[in-house]
This record gives structure tokens, sequence and C-alpha cells, in this order.
């Protein structure tokens, strides 16, 4: 009994070191008399016990890495502190198992010391406004080495730049100073553009009222051109109407009716305007006026 037990017992420590069940997104490198044997894959996979030895586990997972913070020197002699994170991935289990002894530790210095290189070679503005190249150089110099390690470098960023607090007051006052002197020269385009609107409208309002002066006169001279046509016209109908009037019978008769009346309306105005009253000597010159006046108004008889 004892013995069935004793064998029983190795036999489960037999199938526990020969059955191997792996993770999904998971290599395992295994180990024969010392010497890499294999790598296996994600599922149920069989070693010889004693003679097989499971060595290293990685996982193929991409692997955020926390790359501590650390002062780099701009090209122009700047402090400025760093602090970054990196993302990569392990492609190949075999090389990650034996190319380093730590290829995280090997990853995280060879990215602090890629990273005061790029930094060096670039003015302090620069590192602000250029941190995608930055992170580019930093993975391809990574990505490179990381070759011969089994990983694969994804990306590089940069959570941080700090600079020295001087350099912070300075740029601060520098910002401040800027924004001012924006503050100013919008204010003064605005005032600029002020005068020119202003003089834009006087200039405008000037034309336009000349304009209108000019337009009025026009409208007055064509209206009183209008009058002076309209009186003429009538008077050319009037003068017409009366000497088609004159040739009619009777016409004769009727103008000398019309003068005498004028004529002693004439004489009425002059007794009311004056004193003395004004009498005809010879009433025979009234009949004589009138006697003019009718041969003024008759034309002229036709020549033989």
């Amino acid at each position: 009994m004892e013995v069935a037990l004793i064998l029983l017992v190795i036999a489960v420590i037999f199938i526990i070191r020969s059955v191997k069940v792996v993770p999904q997104q998971n290599a395992w490198v295994i180990e024969r008399l010392g010497k890499y044997h294999a790598t296996l894959t994600p599922g149920l996979n069989f070693l010889v016990p004693f003679v097989d030895r499971l060595a290293y586990k990685h996982s193929l997972k991409e692997i955020p890495l926390d790359v501590p913070s650390q002062v780099c020197i701009t090209k122009d002699n700047t402090q400025l502190t760093v602090d970054g994170i990196l993302y990569f991935q392990v492609t190949d289990a075999m090389r990650a198992s034996y190319g380093a002894s730590n290829f995280i530790v090997a990853i995280t210095q060879l990215a602090q010391t890629t990273l005061r290189s790029v930094i060096g070679r670039m003015e302090l503005d620069r590192t602000f406004e250029e941190r995608g190249i930055i992170n580019s150089s930093v993975v391809q110099a990574l990505d490179e080495a990381a070759l011969n390690w089994g990983v694969k470098v994804l990306r590089y960023e940069i959570k941080d730049l700090t600079p020295p607090a001087v350099i912070l007051h300075a740029m601060q006052a520098q910002i401040t100073a800027e924004r001012e002197k924006r503050a100013l020269i919008a204010a003064s385009e605005g005032r600029r553009q002020e005068q020119i609107n202003i003089a834009t409208g006087a200039r405008e309002a000037a034309i336009a009222r000349s304009e209108g002066e000019k337009q009025a006169e026009i409208n007055k001279a064509q209206g009183t051109a209008a009058a002076i046509t309209a009186v003429a016209e009538a008077t050319a109908e009037a003068i017409c109407r009366i000497a088609a009037a004159i040739q009619m019978p009777g016409g004769d008769q009727a103008v000398q009716l019309k003068v005498a009346e004028k004529a002693v309306d004439a004489y009425a105005q002059l007794a009311q305007k004056n004193n003395t009253m004004i009498v005809p000597g010879n009433m025979s010159e009234v009949s004589g006026l009138i006697a003019t006046a009718m041969a003024l108004i008759k034309p002229p008889s036709p020549k033989q």
C-alpha cells in the first residue's frame, strides 16, 4: 500500500513537471540540460521531466515603462528636467531571455542617454515646440538597439518638461510682455482704423452732399427751363388764337373794343395813383390811339 502511494505521488510529480499550459499572449522559454531548447506557445505543452526546465516567462503584450525623470542640458546651456514613458513589446522570447541580462534596465538606460543626446542638440524653445521630433528620435535609436534584445519599441512620450524656476519666471515675463505688445498694437490698429473710417465717412458724406446739391441745382434749372418753355408755349398759343380770332368776322370790332377798354383802364389807374386828374384835351386822341393800335395789329396787305 505504501509503495503504491509512493508511485502515485511520483506519477503526479511527473505529470505536473511534464504538462505545461501557457496562457494567451505569453511565451515560455524551455532549457534542456542547461541549453535553450524551445519556446512554448499558448496552449497545452509537454516537457521531459527532470530534463527540461522552464527558464523564462515573457508577456507578449504591450508594456508601458516609466522612464525616471532626469536633468538634461539644452544647446543654450539650460537645465531641463524631463520625464517620459516608454511603450515596448517582446517579439522574440529567446533573444529577450539571452540577449541581455535585464532588457528592461537596458531599455531604460538607453532611453535616458538618447533623450539627453537629442535635447542637447536643441535650444530651450525648440524643446517645447518639437516634442514629436524628440519622441521619434528616441524611438528610432531604441528600436535599432533593441533588436538584439528581442524587443520592439513602439513609442516614447514625454510626460513633462520642467525648466528651472528662474527660467519659468523669465518665460512668464516674456509671455506677459508679448501679450501687452499685441494688445497695444491691436489698440493702435483700432484707433487707426477708426480714424480711417471717420475720414472715409466724412468724404463720402461730402460727396453725397455735393451730389445732392448738384442734382438740386440741375432739377431747379430744369424746372425753370420747363416753366419758361411752358409760359412761352402758352403765350405763343394765346397769340396764335388771338390772331386767328382777329381774322374772323367781327374781330376788328372786338380788338377796337378791347383797346378802348385798356385805354380807359389806364386813365383810371392814373386817376387813382395821383391827386391830379388827367383828362385828354381832345377826345379824338383816344380814337386816334385806337386807330394806331389797330393799324399795328392788322397784317400787311399782300403786294400786287
